[in-house]
């Protein structure tokens, strides 16, 4: 007796599992490339300062460039998001954004110039931030409609995406290779790779229509009023500190290792890619501790990790203690910003909205910290600039609680 055939099960939006696997993987493929982008950069920031002849301050400055694109994006992308697609925008960001390294490396290397490579960075910001929106709303429809946490595995791939970023800046620096070179030959691949990834992404609107037929398009007065959320609000403070603690990591732990503590420009690289890596491996964990014991604890240990492998950073005389502080921080930061994504897109109704704003929060962080360190770093030290760090970072602890599940029907 033959058994009867079963019926494949068919998602919201008419798809069947196949579509949402491809999506998901080109989901992966998104994240990793956007973290392939920033790491690279970030990794020669060491040679970036000694061929432009700037100062620590200066240099802050400069990266100042990137947070503020980033700022412009994200101000804008809910608007951009609920008027074209989360698939189009991510499409034309992963083509102009990277557009913004070349010209950020040639003014490095080809014509030496403070305000081209700040305009550069200017555009790759605005082109990461849209995306990094973009693709977090997509990433969150997906992991819905997949049914189980899959978040920090997305972010892991980014982290994956630094780790490669971080091996290439290293090598690049080892072998003399000029910025210009690298920034082109990575952009490039970004490109292609994203162009192929994204003919696999789907309409999130759809996926929406499907569950809520009665779901329309929000107005923009009804897209800003998430603001007035106290939810929103406390959960931005959870993305603020913990995108500091990856932040601050990302453009300033390369050059703290090098000024802070000695060790050579190439080391310098490597040990960001220590952290990059810690990051990395706290994502991939993060979805069966989260499962397990929830955000609102997972969020308070990660704060407590992240603080006490920075003071290990600030305050070793030894390098080996300082790069085991390095990895502490780079576990405590892991899960953060994904958790947060995940607690902002909570309710349909809300995702894109409330994603964005509490995104914008977060990369507060990056508009204030690049230049907060610098300074401080100019006139105290980079170790000594990465105090206030740790004051953010126990403020995203005691807010923890406002990500916790929403309680089930």
């Amino acid at each position: 007796m033959t058994s009867p055939a079963t019926t494949p099960p068919v998602y919201p939006g008419g798809l069947d599992r196949s579509q949402v696997v491809a999506w998901r993987n080109a989901i992966f493929i998104i994240f990793g490339v956007c973290g392939v982008g920033l790491a690279s950069w970030m990794a020669r920031t060491p040679a970036v300062k000694a061929a432009l002849g700037i100062s620590t301050g200066e240099m802050g400055i400069l990266i100042l460039s990137l947070a503020v694109g980033s700022i412009v994006g994200l101000v804008a992308s809910s608007h951009i998001i609920a008027r074209f697609g989360a698939r189009k925008i991510i499409t034309w960001c992963l083509a102009i954004g990277p557009l913004g390294l070349i010209l950020a490396g040639f003014g490095v290397s080809i014509l030496p110039n403070f305000a081209i490579v700040s305009a550069g960075l200017l555009v790759f910001g605005v082109g990461m931030a849209v995306c990094d929106v973009a693709m977090n709303l997509s990433g969150a429809v997906n992991e819905r409609v997949l049914g189980r946490t899959i978040m920090p595995v997305f972010h892991a791939f980014f982290s994956f995406g630094t780790m490669l970023g971080a091996g290439i800046g290293a090598l690049a620096e080892l072998a003399g290779v000029p910025i210009f070179a690298q920034a082109a030959v990575v952009s490039a691949a970004i490109i292609v790779a994203s162009m192929v990834a994204v003919r696999y992404l789907q309409s999130e609107n759809a996926i929406e229509q499907d569950t809520n037929p009665d779901a329309g398009h929000s107005t923009w007065r009804e897209r800003l009023s998430i603001w007035a959320d106290p939810r929103t609000l406390t959960i931005g403070l959870i993305v603020l500190g913990m995108a500091l603690a990856e932040g601050s990591a990302n453009d300033w732990l390369a050059l703290t290792m090098v000024e802070g503590h000695h060790v050579d420009k190439p080391s310098g690289a490597v040990i960001f890619g220590v952290f990059v890596t810690a990051m990395t491996v706290g994502r991939l964990a993060g979805v069966s501790v989260l499962d397990r014991y929830g955000r609102v604890p997972v969020l308070r240990g990660s704060a407590v990790l992240a603080i006490v492998g920075l003071l290990m950073v600030i305050y070793s005389p030894v390098v080996w203690i300082a790069v085991v502080g390095v990895v502490l921080w780079g576990l405590g930061s892991a899960l953060g910003f994904p958790t947060g994504m995940s607690a902002a897109a909570d309710d349909p109704r809300t995702a894109t909205a409330r994603v964005s704003a509490v995104a914008t929060i977060g990369y507060v962080a990056f508009l204030v910290g690049p230049p907060m360190i610098g300074f401080l770093g100019e006139h105290f030290g980079l170790l000594n600039a990465l105090l206030p760090v740790l004051a953010l970072i126990i403020v995203a602890g005691i807010a923890s609680g406002a990500a916790r599940e929403p309680k089930k029907a």
